[in-house]
């Protein structure tokens, strides 16, 4: 007699993938940590069950189109922020974008976005002009050179990550000695958020 087969709800599959992700990212920040020689875990080492879902990576486009899906269902925005959370969180390549999503999800007017195609164009509308936006607080914040700053920050973006190799990062930070305790912290401090910015924003284009 053949077995029956349990298939399982798109909705459990998303939090196996978000624990999953969840993990993945403890792992990192530890390997990344000052306790990484005492770390006793190998992530090469690590099997999970769950390890197909890798290979089944939620693009951008994708999650917008199910924002467009879902609204058509529920005129609940929270409900619809809490599902599409839940989606984001399940994917590697996005979770960096979660509060952007949700920022955009809440200040559109979806009901009036006739079809998918409408939706992702918004949405990069959205995020260049929030690209731009914290681009420049982020510089006026930390003090930068501005020319610099914006150079390097669009570098990142092409490249895809922000490095601190050559000598383009200490550019673009305002004048302080090397000597000067400060200047490591400050260093280390604006190229981690630099960091962010650059997971945040990948992919989006726009200039700043």
């Amino acid at each position: 007699m053949m077995q029956s087969i349990v298939v399982l709800q798109e909705r459990t599959i998303q939090d196996y993938r978000s624990t999953y992700n969840d993990i993945r990212e403890w792992l990192r920040r530890e390997k990344e940590g000052e306790n990484r020689e005492r770390l006793v875990i190998d992530w090469d080492d690590v099997v999970f069950e769950v390890d197909l879902l890798k290979s089944q990576e939620i693009d951008l486009d994708y999650i917008l189109e199910l924002i467009f899906e879902k609204n058509k269902n529920t005129k609940d925005k929270s409900f619809l922020v809490e599902e599409i959370r839940r989606i984001i969180r399940s994917s590697t390549e996005n979770r960096a974008k979660e509060s952007m999503i949700v920022d955009f999800v809440n200040q559109t007017d979806l009901d009036e976005i006739k079809d998918k195609a409408s939706i992702i164009d918004l949405f990069y509308q959205f995020a260049q002009k929030e690209l731009k936006k914290e681009a420049e607080k982020l510089i006026k914040a930390e003090k930068l050179n501005e020319d610099a700053a914006k150079r390097y920050i669009l570098a990142s973006l092409k490249k895809e990550y922000a490095s601190e190799n050559g000598t383009a990062l200490n550019e673009i930070l305002p004048k302080m000695s090397p000597l000067n305790p400060e200047y490591h912290t400050k260093k280390q401090r604006v190229f981690e958020k630099i960091s962010a910015f650059v997971e945040k924003f990948n992919g989006v284009g726009g200039v700043i």
